[in-house]
């Protein structure tokens, strides 16, 4: 399984996130690809625990979508908003 393959590099990161922070708190300086990239993951591993609840509480396919989609619109909204980027806009071809 591709996120059980991932794990130890997003631990791996997320540990050196913490000891820059804990130790140097600068600013990470990320690019904008690597912005689109931690976006992508963070909806990979959501999704996958949204998929969990919905297989528990035994969600109909229609309220499925209806999540993921839901999902998918509240994360844009939330860049907009503290990052006034629009997420459709991260994945277009650079001129």
């Amino acid at each position: 399984m591709i996120g059980k393959k991932i794990s130890p590099i997003l631990l791996e990161i997320e540990q050196i996130l913490l000891e820059h922070e804990a130790n140097i708190g600068t600013k990470p300086q990320y690019t904008t690809d690597a912005f689109r990239a931690s976006i992508k993951i963070f909806m990979s591993c959501i999704m996958d625990k949204m998929w969990d609840l919905q297989d528990m509480e035994n969600i109909s396919p229609e309220d499925r979508r209806n999540m993921a989609q839901k999902l998918g619109e509240n994360i844009r909204k939330i860049v907009k908003t503290y990052a006034d980027i629009d997420t459709h806009t991260l994945y277009k071809t650079k001129k």
